[in-house]
């Protein structure tokens, strides 16, 4: 129900995915004085910017440089993360990269590389932290979800895919800490449209410029609650009232929402400007530049979640609500 996680302060914190987009988000966010924080991610020009970024909070950065497709790569950053920084306290998976197209016209090496950096690149993640955090009973691992997790939409089967694999592998692997009683926590966040890069530099096969589907909030806004997922033992977090009515509306009726989404996802899932088709993208190499946090749709984007912060002090609330009920009670027993 939220209760806080003692994490060790100082902490030594792992981002993957960190050179833009929410990964970027997150680092920053994560970033104060005596916190050292594990940069992952191929592009070396974000790495550099989120590293000054850490810095800049007095933050201690360490850019590690790999694809977290490669699994050998990931745990050998995880022991370079502990001889460095000290023992990992906080892994957040957050690397992602997808292509924006109609099935059918994906091919297999696409599709394949999707989910080898979605899927299994989460896997890897987990797998080293857990490796160090299980024997010692203490660490949490946060992944980074999206409501796309419960439901797919269109143009987005590897992406979907992924997330929903996602889930499922995060299902097994607290029912295997369990039996040992593990204090080890494993939490997941589940996001809606965010103004990320993601729309500039994941590869399309579409008619038209993506972008997220609105309502589109802030990338702070995934940042705050992945922050706050990783110190208290909730096992999901919904951001966003979009995250909220996609997830429950999927569960009470799964083929309104195939209706819903047949009918205005293709639309608003693209902008009137036609796609750039020499533009590049980050599927199998990282596009060579720092895009920073934020992505083209900042004037559509807000910049807080009222949802996302009810659900941060939902047991404050529930309180106030017993306490305020009580007090007209009382009042009109009078």
């Amino acid at each position: 129900m939220g209760t806080r996680i003692s994490v060790t302060d100082p902490s030594t914190i792992v981002v993957t995915g960190a050179s833009s987009g929410i990964g970027r988000a997150i680092a920053r966010r994560f970033a104060r004085p005596e916190a050292s924080i594990a940069l992952i991610a191929r592009g070396r020009d974000g790495l550099e910017g989120a590293a000054r970024d850490v810095r800049e909070a007095g933050g201690t950065p360490l850019k590690l440089p790999l694809d977290v497709a490669d699994p050998d790569a990931v745990e050998a950053a995880a022991a370079a993360v502990e001889e460095s920084l000290g023992e990992i306290d906080i892994w957040i998976n957050d690397a992602m990269t997808t292509v924006f197209s109609p099935f059918l016209e994906i091919e297999p090496d696409e599709y394949r590389r999707a989910t080898e950096v979605t899927y299994l690149g989460t896997v890897w993640g987990t797998r080293a932290a857990l490796r160090r955090m299980k024997p010692r009973n203490h660490g949490t691992v946060v992944q980074v979800g999206s409501a796309m997790a419960y439901r797919g939409i269109p143009l987005q089967s590897p992406y979907c895919g992924a997330k929903h694999a996602v889930k499922g592998f995060v299902e097994s692997v607290r029912c295997e800490l369990r039996p040992d009683q593990s204090d080890v926590h494993v939490t997941m966040v589940q996001l809606p449209g965010l103004n990320t890069p993601q729309f500039d530099h994941c590869r399309a096969k579409l008619p038209r410029h993506p972008r997220p589907v609105p309502p589109v909030y802030q990338p702070e806004v995934a940042a705050e609650a992945v922050y706050w997922a990783a110190h208290h033992r909730r096992r999901e977090v919904y951001v966003g009232i979009p995250s909220v009515y996609t997830i429950l509306g999927n569960k009470i009726a799964p083929w309104l929402a195939e209706l819903y989404l047949a009918k205005t996802a293709y639309k608003s899932q693209q902008t009137d400007e036609p796609v750039n088709g020499d533009r590049p993208d980050n599927l199998f190499e990282p596009v060579p530049r720092d895009e920073g946090a934020h992505g083209d749709f900042g004037r559509q984007a807000h910049a807080h979640s009222v949802q996302s912060w009810a659900t941060r002090h939902r047991r404050q609330l529930a309180v106030a609500g017993a306490t305020l009920l009580g007090g007209v009670l009382a009042g009109g027993r009078r």
